[in-house]
């Protein structure tokens, strides 16, 4: 199950009791071509707790539309810049590597965080996106109470910390 605009712009619209304003969700924006690591995140998203909205584009694509503001991702309100992208490697059309070269190249994302998760454990996968610009490299753990420990530990660095400042 992936976020979708309807509901992104949901939760960016629910009021509080008195009219108070509600902060926009904090979105993680997740480029990954599996369905299945996708509804396992969202899953491990819920029983973590984490405060965040994950919004999953299936390709490299699709990751430069949303993040560029094309169609059909033009409406900021409905698709804001994310905070943090959690980006996969291998997927077809382009590449993570690719994407996260697009992304390093747009001075207006420069300062995205872009942590890669992947199952590759390979050194040079590693050593290529490090050197390609990525802020973390994680591997994909086996197992769900891992991946609830790996989401409470990217939301506490990468997104808790960040609301601190």
């Amino acid at each position: 199950m992936k976020t979708n605009s309807t509901e992104l712009a949901a939760s960016a619209t629910r009021g509080g009791s008195g009219g108070a304003t509600v902060r926009p969700p904090r979105l993680v924006l997740h480029i990954d071509d599996d369905p299945n690591d996708t509804a396992l995140l969202q899953a491990a998203i819920r029983k973590a707790g984490a405060d965040f909205t994950l919004f999953n584009v299936e390709d490299g694509e699709q990751a430069m539309a949303y993040l560029s503001g094309a169609e059909p991702f033009s409406d900021r309100l409905l698709y804001p810049l994310p905070l943090l992208v959690l980006l996969d490697l291998k997927m077809p059309r382009q590449t993570g590597f690719e994407v996260l070269k697009w992304i390093r190249s747009h001075p207006e994302l420069g300062k995205l965080p872009v942590v890669v998760l992947s199952g590759s454990e390979l050194q040079d996968d590693i050593k290529q996106a490090y050197l390609g610009g990525a802020d973390s490299y994680l591997v994909k753990p086996i197992g769900f109470d891992a991946l609830v420990g790996l989401i409470r530990s990217i939301s506490h660095v990468w997104l808790d910390r960040k609301a601190a400042v």
